[in-house]
């Protein structure tokens, strides 16, 4: 059966996590920073408070770690 292309907001939310979660796990803060900020977008387009905080949790995160790294 072929894949829906429409997504509900949790599918899409779920999958930005996880793509964010994979660069992550392999150090790739830049990649995994669009992705939480695509999801931060997202949040913001659909109105969930809650999952913004989540996004702009994970982003702040990321910026600390990528701000210990020497360039």
């Amino acid at each position: 059966m072929a894949e829906s292309l429409v997504k509900s907001p949790a599918e899409r939310f779920s999958r930005l996590f996880r793509k964010a979660g994979v660069f992550l796990g392999k150090e790739q803060l830049r990649e995994a920073l669009g992705v939480l900020r695509e999801g931060e977008a997202l949040a913001l387009a659909l109105g969930d408070t809650q999952r913004l905080t989540l996004f702009r949790e994970e982003i702040a995160r990321c910026l600390a770690q990528l701000s210990e790294r020497p360039e």
